[in-house]
């Protein structure tokens, strides 16, 4: 009779580690392909910003770059991405001006995107390979994420705004 219990037991607790993993892998899928998602906008961001940059400079060949870069295909796109990324780095950029402002946060932001969607495909990769995963082929309805190789953009720093005067710093009156 306890023989009986303890499979019983053994089977809930191993249908529920299952179920964990189950519930894992997918989140962190999910998660994987929201993270592509958000660095796909970010490189329409920023390849926008590019266009209008160029314009104002007058520079065919990074407005030929950014629209190449908002055009192209899927399996182009790290091409392009790289492409904009040169033409970018041979530009000098005028921090006030506020296309080059918008230029230069979109590039942050790509910066930032592209290491969060790396970090979660990674996390996507390493739950595929775990035994169980491969075995039961829980990931089957998610594609095999990938990661996105772009040469990461240097921009000139942002000019800080001039420090706010605190209370204690003025100077008292006498009256």
């Amino acid at each position: 009779m306890w023989w009986v219990v303890g499979v019983v037991v053994l089977a809930a607790i191993f249908s529920a580690y299952l179920g964990w993993t189950a519930q894992r892998v997918e989140r962190v899928h999910a998660r994987a392909q929201s993270a592509e998602r958000a660095l796909d906008a970010h490189l329409l961001r920023r390849a926008a910003a590019a266009a209008v940059v160029a314009e104002h400079l007058e520079s065919v060949e990074l407005y030929a770059a950014a629209r190449l870069a908002l055009d192209a295909e899927p399996d182009e796109r790290e091409s392009a991405e790289n492409d904009l990324t040169r033409q970018l780095q041979g530009i000098d950029l005028d921090p006030g001006d506020p296309a080059a402002r918008t230029l230069i946060v979109s590039s942050r932001r790509v910066v930032l995107a592209r290491q969060v969607h790396t970090d979660l495909v990674r996390d996507a990769l390493t739950a595929r390979r775990r035994k169980f995963v491969r075995v039961l082929r829980l990931p089957g309805r998610y594609p095999r994420p990938r990661y996105f190789d772009i040469v990461e953009p240097v921009m000139p720093p942002l000019p800080t705004p001039a420090p706010v005067p605190s209370s204690e710093a003025l100077p008292v009156q006498a009256v």
